[in-house]
């Protein structure tokens, strides 16, 4: 019997409704499980899925006005069956919407629901009659509820980005995370351009699309890979998945042949590799919290032959007295809420919450004072997160600045040109709209920090903010 993808994308949305897993991980292990299949049925199964869960809160939106029961009271599997449904006939054209009826119908019988399929039928069949008048909340009436349907976030973080941004630059935000990114490819440093070119043009061959990105000549960007570990040169280690975002955080880092870095939370382990390219003859001490993230950076560190990079699992929250003193950089791409890359992982809006953020903010607090006095004097600490929440990001440059008596350091001549034009471009745009920043900052903590929105960048939302520490008394 022939593998049912449907059924296939079914299993795994009711899987991430229990919250086994995280999506991002659970597609590419049922994808592994189900590498036999065609590369046509692994795309289906992997676009609808993340097109479902991308577009959930929307097509909630749609379910409950058309049908007779709100989508809250549905059974698991009717609730996931109809999402799925109604992702493809609105956004998959290629698929008949009679096909995809017809199918759900036989998916619910097979189930267990047989005695649902007049329902399913009925709200499906409806849906497909009114694709091209779909009802959107009023946006003058109610600007917030409409974005949140019409880009599927939810209504507090509308709010949120409203408020920190603006309601212009919040709709870029939320346009930016919609918007599908590309694989982004980490080349070795010691891989030449012609070597380089020789993969991506193996990769053109295989059907991808392959650029540049803007901002970093190591860093390319897949459109149509089917699956990493077949992308050329990636399995000899000539590469690794990392966005250009985290990339840049090590460059802010102004890492010198033969430092010392210590990368506190560092699963699974990309910054650390390129710093210890970077370190050349240095080291890098890769740590975080559990087996399971050791275990990823190992297998990373062991495929890009980064011979010298030790793993080890530490608790970042306590402080090593061993290491007071002992580095030259320490990079801090510290927990967060992971606001800025719901592009590609999309079910952590579903699941942060406000009441969660204050904690957040305070386990962030603890891990860079527990590691902070790891800086020697006159090193460089850089704290990072892949988020866009000023909480957890202006907040913190002021308490390293102010409370533990940093020195921020201009990111300029750090970062590309590319990268920190773009800074100006939020920024302008914001004062152009009668926006104060969240957060005041001085000017030199500004200078010293960057934040990467969705929809601005190529690259995830991301936030970059460099420290030196101050040399004790008597020291230069």
């Amino acid at each position: 019997m022939g593998v049912n993808a449907r059924e296939i994308v079914l299993d795994i949305l009711l899987a991430l409704e229990r919250e086994e897993d995280y999506s991002h991980r659970l597609i590419k292990a049922v994808l592994d499980k189900y590498d036999y299949l065609e590369g046509r049925e692994k795309a289906f199964i992997k676009r609808v899925t993340e097109g479902t869960l991308e577009r959930g809160l929307e097509l909630d939106h749609y379910l409950n006005h058309f049908s007779s029961l709100p989508v809250g009271k549905m059974r698991p599997l009717i609730r996931c069956l109809m999402r799925m449904s109604a992702y493809q006939l609105l956004y998959m054209d290629a698929v008949p919407d009679s096909a995809v009826c017809d199918e759900a119908c036989k998916l619910a019988a097979k189930r267990g629901f047989g005695r649902l399929k007049g329902f399913v039928n009925g709200v499906l069949r409806t849906i497909s009659r009114n694709k091209e008048n779909l009802p959107l909340p009023d946006e003058r009436k109610s600007p917030i509820l409409h974005d949140s349907v019409r880009y599927s976030m939810p209504e507090w973080l509308v709010e949120l980005w409203r408020q920190e941004y603006g309601p212009e630059t919040a709709r870029t935000i939320l346009r930016g995370l919609m918007a599908i990114r590309p694989v982004s490819l980490r080349f070795r440093l010691d891989t030449s351009e012609e070597e380089r070119e020789r993969l991506c043009g193996l990769m053109r061959e295989q059907g991808m699309r392959v650029e540049r990105s803007p901002y970093l000549p190591y860093v390319y960007l897949v459109e149509h890979a089917e699956g990493t570990e077949a992308l050329p040169g990636f399995r000899e280690g000539m590469c690794t998945i990392q966005d250009a975002s985290s990339a840049l955080a090590v460059e802010a880092a102004g890492i010198g042949q033969g430092d010392f870095v210590v990368d506190v939370c560092a699963a699974p382990g990309g910054k650390s590799i390129l710093a210890s390219e970077k370190a050349v003859h240095g080291r890098v001490l890769a740590r975080d919290l559990s087996g399971e993230k050791l275990e990823r950076i190992t297998e990373n560190v062991s495929r890009m032959k980064a011979g010298n990079v030790e793993a080890q699992v530490f608790d970042a929250t306590s402080t090593d007295q061993a290491l007071l003193g002992k580095a030259d950089v320490v990079l801090l791409d510290v927990p967060c809420s992971g606001l800025g890359v719901m592009g590609k992982k999309r079910d952590i809006k579903y699941r942060v919450k406000p009441e969660g953020m204050e904690s957040l903010q305070a386990l962030q607090r603890q891990i860079v004072t527990a590691s902070a006095g790891y800086v020697k004097p006159g090193g460089t600490l850089v704290y990072s997160t892949c988020t866009i929440h000023s909480g957890e990001n202006q907040d913190m440059v002021r308490f390293i600045a102010r409370e533990l008596g940093f020195e921020p350091v201009s990111l300029e001549g750090a970062l590309p040109e590319s990268v920190l034009g773009g800074k100006l471009q939020i920024a302008a745009q914001m004062e152009e709209s009668g926006i104060a920043p969240a957060v005041a900052l001085t000017e030199a903590e500004e200078a010293a920090c960057i934040q990467l929105l969705p929809g601005f960048a190529e690259a995830d939302g991301f936030f970059i903010a460099r420290f030196r520490r101050k040399p004790e008394a008597g020291q230069p």
